[in-house]
C-alpha cells in the first residue's frame, strides 16, 4: 500500500505541475487582457496580476503537502490589483474601492467569457466617479454580460439605464412615521420620462424627452 501511494503520489504530481504550467501561462494573457478591457471604464493607470502559487519542490517529501492536494492541483490563485501610478499591487480585497471592484469584477467576467446561465450578478453603483463615453462603456460590458447571465444594476447613469432590457424604479416615501421602498417595472413611456429624469433633473425638457428616446432607440 505505502509503494500504491507513493506512486499515485509521483503520478499526482506530475500532472499538477503540468497544470500549473498551463495555468501560469494562462495568466499572462488573462492579465494582459484584464488591463487592456479596465482602459475602457477609466481605469487606464491600473495593473492587474493573477498570481499561481505552487509548492517548492523541495517541500513535496513533506507529508504537509497533501493538504494543498485538491481535485483541480495544488495550486493556489489570487488576484492583485493596483488602480494608481506608484502604487504595487495587493490582494484584491485589500485595495480596490467600491466603484472599482465593481467595474474590475465586470471586467474580470466578460474577459474570462464564463457561462454562468444559472446565476445573478449584482452591481451597485457601478458608476460611481465615471460618466459619459466611461458611463456608456461600462453599459455596453454589462449588456455583454447579460447575454450569459441576469445582471442587475443599481445606477444614476442615463448611458448605462437605456442599455438595459428591463427598467425598476426605486422609491422611497415616508407613511405616517415608517419608510417604505417600494419597487416598481416601468412601461415603455415611463422608461422615457425617467431616463430624460437622470438627464436633465426635476424639470424635464421636451429635448431630454427626444434624447431619452435616440438613446432607448439605440439599445434596440
Amino acid at each position: 500500500m505505502r509503494k500504491q501511494l507513493k506512486k499515485a503520489r509521483e503520478e499526482y504530481t506530475k500532472i499538477a505541475l503540468e497544470i500549473h504550467d498551463k495555468r501560469t501561462k494562462a495568466a499572462r494573457k488573462f492579465e494582459r487582457e484584464v488591463e487592456a478591457n479596465l482602459k475602457a471604464v477609466a481605469l487606464e493607470k491600473a495593473r492587474f496580476e493573477a498570481r499561481v502559487d505552487a509548492p517548492e519542490a523541495n517541500d513535496f517529501p513533506d507529508e504537509n503537502i497533501l493538504k494543498s492536494f485538491t481535485a483541480k492541483g495544488f495550486d493556489r490563485v489570487e488576484f492583485y490589483f493596483s488602480a494608481n501610478v506608484g502604487e504595487s499591487p495587493k490582494p484584491l480585497v485589500k485595495v480596490a474601492s467600491g466603484g472599482e471592484a465593481s467595474r474590475l469584477m465586470l471586467i474580470l467576467k466578460t474577459t474570462a467569457k464564463s457561462n454562468d446561465a444559472e446565476k445573478s450578478v449584482v452591481f451597485d453603483e457601478i458608476d460611481v466617479g465615471i460618466g459619459g463615453r466611461v458611463a456608456e462603456a461600462v453599459g455596453l460590458k454589462l449588456k455583454e454580460l447579460a447575454k450569459t447571465q441576469q445582471v442587475l444594476c443599481v445606477t444614476h447613469q442615463p448611458q448605462i439605464a437605456s442599455l438595459a432590457d428591463q427598467h425598476f424604479l426605486v422609491e422611497k416615501e415616508v407613511a405616517g412615521k415608517k419608510t417604505k421602498v417600494s419597487v416598481r417595472e416601468l412601461s415603455e413611456s415611463e422608461k422615457v420620462e425617467e431616463i430624460a429624469r437622470m438627464l436633465t433633473g426635476k424639470q424635464i425638457t421636451e429635448t431630454a424627452r427626444r434624447h431619452a428616446r435616440e438613446m432607448l432607440d439605440v439599445r434596440g
